[in-house]
C-alpha cells in the first residue's frame, strides 16, 4: 500500500486524505455531509475531502486523531 497523504488547509478549512496517487484522479463526487469523494477513471475511491474543517470543533461531529506507528 502507498503512503496515504493528508493535507490541511486552515484558510480553506478542508482536510483531504488520499490513498493513492492524486494524478489518477478522475471525478469527484460530493455527498450531503459535506465530504468530497475523490475517484479513479474505475470509480475507485482514492481520497476524500472534509469541507468547512476546523480542528478541535466538536459541532463538527468528528474528531480527527493523530496515530504515529512504527515502519513495517
Amino acid at each position: 500500500m502507498e503512503k496515504i497523504k493528508v493535507i490541511r488547509d486552515l484558510a480553506g478549512r478542508t482536510l483531504t486524505v488520499w490513498f493513492d496517487d492524486p494524478a489518477k484522479e478522475s471525478v469527484c463526487e460530493e455527498t450531503a455531509d459535506e465530504v468530497v469523494l475523490m475517484k479513479d477513471a474505475d470509480g475507485k475511491v482514492i481520497g476524500f475531502e472534509l469541507l468547512n474543517y476546523r480542528p478541535g470543533d466538536s459541532a463538527a461531529g468528528f474528531t480527527v486523531e493523530t496515530v504515529l506507528r512504527p515502519e513495517s
